[in-house]
């Protein structure tokens, strides 16, 4: 896997696992000792920091650079809010959520990853185009069925979250993948089954932590070297206005703490998608 997320990132994944430890400890009935008590007074130190810390005007030209403040920060969060949040569902509009309803949303902080659904390697370049003024943050719900998007738009440079929209899974630009997908990491029968003959394999040399090492997988092989997917929600950013679906697919983990990536690559053929490159 490649090292592409900065340090502050892992900063701030630290205080989403303290948040974490602390949410486990209340599950649990686990009496607090003293280490625990430290630890979540250095979380809540950590996340008044962050509260507290205003966000460079810099971040603002890069999407990326602002969610990140967003997700961690609440007073970020009603101050880069159009209130009263609109919420469309199925294309209509159903309901507002006032400045003193909202919950803080951490979005896909707990989980320490995030996924971009690519079509081809030039969407990739929309990552780091400060021209973007529209990213859509997407939960999708494979149980319900359901896609949940954060819609933020920047006006007068700066970003805001506009609106919330519920829609089917059916009519998401990626619908068809997206059901092939959860098969995909649910099933493994279905998903030898969707392995090309021959897939492109780069990863970290096992003997060399500076090295890559490239190969080819086979349907026969691939069970050694299969990453285990998330089956019941994926967290996907949309950077510009959503392209429908082609045969092509680059499905891409970015890692949160870790600074980890994994992509996958697929080819429609037909009505059958196929791994056909795993890079890590």
């Amino acid at each position: 896997m490649k090292k592409i997320l900065p340090s502050f990132f892992a900063f701030l994944a630290i205080v989403f696992s303290c948040q974490g430890n602390k949410t486990g400890s209340l599950d649990n009935n686990v009496p607090a000792d003293s280490d625990s008590i430290k630890d979540t007074a250095a979380c809540d130190t950590m996340e008044m920091l962050i509260s507290e810390t205003p966000m460079p005007k810099a971040a603002d030209e890069l999407f990326d650079d602002f969610f990140f403040n967003y997700a961690a920060n609440r007073k970020l969060q009603l101050k880069r809010t159009n209130w009263p949040l609109p919420i469309k569902t199925n294309g209509k509009m159903k309901t507002e959520i006032a400045k003193n309803q909202w919950k803080t949303e951490h979005f896909f902080m707990h989980q320490g990853f995030y996924t971009l659904i690519l079509n081809n390697e030039r969407d990739m370049r929309a990552v780091k185009d400060t021209n973007v003024n529209t990213v859509r943050v997407e939960k999708i719900l494979f149980t319900k069925h359901n896609v949940k998007q954060f819609v933020f738009n920047r006006t007068n440079g700066l970003w805001m979250l506009d609106s919330i929209v519920n829609k089917p899974l059916a009519q998401s630009v990626n619908a068809s993948f997206l059901n092939f997908y959860h098969r995909f990491a649910t099933d493994s029968t279905f998903q030898s089954n969707s392995v090309s003959d021959i897939v492109q394999f780069s990863g970290p040399d096992p003997d060399d932590d500076f090295s890559t090492m490239e190969g080819v997988l086979t349907p026969e092989t691939w069970p050694a070297f299969a990453p285990e997917l998330p089956a019941n929600t994926l967290y996907n950013v949309i950077y510009g206005e959503p392209k429908q679906g082609g045969n092509h697919k680059i499905l891409v983990f970015r890692g949160i703490s870790n600074g980890l990536e994994m992509e996958l690559t697929f080819k429609r053929q037909g009505k059958k998608w196929l791994l056909t490159k795993l890079s890590e």
